[in-house]
């Protein structure tokens, strides 16, 4: 399955050259997601819809790893000036948040609970 992730990394536009790095990411990524899957369940039991949320979440870390994600540091149009910190991080973590949703039938309690809630 990782080779399948990396591929998915790849067309989602990861460069051969950060294969070192992005390696040990899809491995540790993988081992994360599978351990919040409902007990009794393993990745392949989410069909392809695991490999992609793997391939989603590794992408959004290695752009917080190398400053990716094609966001300019500062634009400047005559008297106006937009700037974006660097070192935020990665941004958003949009695509992680899309991982979680995608994943969503398949994953466990994620440590929302209500108590004592009266009806």
């Amino acid at each position: 399955m990782t080779g399948e992730i990396m591929a998915l990394c790849r067309a989602m536009g990861a460069a051969e050259d950060q294969e070192e790095l992005l390696l040990p990411l899809i491995q540790s990524v993988r081992r994360q997601l599978a351990g919040r899957l409902k007990e009794g369940l393993l990745p392949e039991d989410c069909g392809p819809a695991f490999p992609l949320a793997a391939a989603m979440t590794a992408m959004d870390q290695l752009s917080g790893m190398t400053g990716g994600g094609g966001n300019a540091v500062s634009f400047t149009a005559g008297d106006l000036t937009i700037r974006q910190e660097a070192g935020d991080g990665g941004g958003n973590r949009a695509l992680s948040a899309q991982a979680d949703r995608l994943l969503a039938p398949w994953l466990g309690d994620n440590g929302f609970v209500f108590y004592g809630v009266e009806g």
